[in-house]
Formats: C-alpha cells, sequence, structure tokens
C-alpha cells in the first residue's frame, strides 16, 4: 500500500491483496472500540507492546517533525493493515496487544540496525525521507534479538519549525510544556494516530488510509493548547491522556489530534 504522490506518504510492508472499503470495515470497527481495558498480565515478560524503530543515521539525520509523522503514519497504518484483520496472520498478536493496556517502546537504529529491523514484521513509512517501523506487537520478554539491542534512550533530535500544517491533513498537537524526548514524542504521537482513526467516521478513516495516512506534526505553545483543549471538549478533537510510566506525571494530556479537512 503506497500513498498517493499528493499525500507525500510512502508506507512500505502493507499489504499488497488489500481487499478495499470491505475489509476496511472490520478493522476500523475494531479499532473504534477502544484499546485497553484489561489490565497487566501477572508475569511481567507477557506484557504486551508495539515496538517502534526510528531510523536516525548519523550522517544528514532527519528532521524531528518528519520522523514524528512518520512514527504516527507508521503506528496507524499497522493497525489498520489487511493482516491484523480476521484470519489475518498478524490479528492474534495484534487483539493481544491492543485489547491490554498499550504500550509502545521507540528505539533508534541506523546502518545495518536499521536493515536488520526492516527485516521484523511490520510497517514502514517514510516521510520525506524520514522513516519510521512499526512492529507486530508482542510480549515485552520475546523482543527480536535484532530488535532487543536497539537503544530506547539517549539520542534526540533539535526541534525544527516546519511552518504551517496543511489543513487538509490531520494535525498531531505536542504538549510542548512537556519537553518530551523524541523517543516518547514518537510513542505518544503513535497513540495518537490510533486515536484520531479510530474516531473518524470509517469513510474519512478509509480515504485517510490511501493517502498513507499522511499527517501533520506540530509543537503548541501554551495559547494554543489552551484552545486544543476546548475542542477536546467540544468532541471536534481527541487527545492523548499518559499512563505515567515513563517521563510525564500520570494523567497528563500529550498529544491533541485534529481531523483534516480532507
Amino acid at each position: 500500500m503506497t500513498g498517493s504522490p499528493e499525500c507525500g506518504a510512502d508506507v512500505r510492508d502493507g499489504s499488497e491483496t488489500d481487499t478495499g472499503a470491505a475489509g476496511f470495515h472490520f478493522r476500523h470497527a475494531e479499532l473504534a472500540q477502544g484499546y485497553g481495558g484489561a489490565g497487566d498480565p501477572d508475569d511481567p515478560a507477557m506484557v504486551q507492546a508495539m515496538q517502534m524503530v526510528l531510523h536516525i543515521p548519523k550522517a544528514d539525520p532527519p528532521r524531528r517533525s518528519a520522523l514524528l509523522e512518520a512514527a504516527a503514519a507508521a503506528s496507524v497504518a499497522l493497525c489498520l493493515d489487511e493482516r491484523v484483520g480476521p484470519g489475518g496472520e498478524w490479528e492474534q498478536p495484534y487483539l493481544g496487544w491492543k485489547r491490554s493496556r498499550i504500550r509502545k517502546v521507540a528505539r533508534r537504529a541506523r546502518g545495518a540496525q536499521w536493515l536488520a529491523a526492516d527485516e521484523v514484521p511490520g510497517v514502514t513509512v517514510d516521510v520525506d525521507g524520514a522513516q519510521a517501523r512499526a512492529l507486530v506487537p508482542g510480549p515485552v520478554g520475546a523482543v527480536d534479538p535484532r530488535i532487543k539491542r536497539l537503544q530506547i534512550g539517549g539520542t534526540d533530535l533539535e526541534h525544527d519549525d516546519p511552518g504551517p500544517a496543511d489543513p487538509g491533513l490531520p494535525t498531531l498537537w505536542v504538549n510542548s510544556e512537556l519537553g518530551m524526548t523524541l523517543g516518547k514524542a514518537a510513542a505518544q504521537v503513535g497513540h495518537a494516530s490510533m486515536l484520531l482513526a479510530g474516531a473518524l467516521p470509517e469513510e474519512q478513516a478509509y480515504r485517510w488510509s490511501r493517502c498513507g495516512f499522511r499527517c501533520a506534526v506540530r509543537e503548541a505553545d501554551k495559547d494554543r493548547w489552551a484552545a486544543l483543549v476546548d475542542q477536546v471538549r467540544l468532541g471536534t478533537a481527541v487527545a492523548v491522556r499518559d499512563a505515567g510510566f515513563t517521563e510525564v506525571a500520570p494523567g497528563s494530556l500529550t498529544i491533541i489530534a485534529v481531523p483534516g479537512s480532507k
């Protein structure tokens, strides 16, 4: 599945036998039910997580905003991939994760590490040369060795100013007051894209899928954030409320996603 040129997102490892809107209906219905609900298992090794790999080469690293856009698109693309649907090869691990307490773990890779990560089942999105790969979820105690060795923290990218977002695209606004690291922000925009896709009417979500789930990620200052919170109260935007496992206090609003006009 590849986004159309006007959308500017390239999705790799998507299903090559997409059944179109009919199959999408079932996958969207599952996502629209929300996620979570089940507590963590007694065995910590069985905690479910989606591993996300961010391609950050040493030379010529990508823009932070573009990499976050790729991470957001990759997360929702996997959640609506044909292979997570009824009878799909990823259905059971996906549902086991989605119906538990959602977690995402962002790791960085470069060079041979990135090539190795590309061999692990998942979906890669390229946005303007920035690449992120969402992997099929599973227990944290059974992470593929090629992924387990990748560093989780310690690498960040400078904040950039990509300019005004295309109003036709969904925009994921980052709460700049929280000062989240790149890895934390990548996980949070991944949550936001899932929430937004589930909240959208099916037809609109399907159109978004045909654009490779291209979205904009922008930083919100204090005044804009206050206005966005009002939109959440009015039901015209969706917000991610963090569980507080890492970096931010429990209950913090990290990302607010606003639908596009297309």
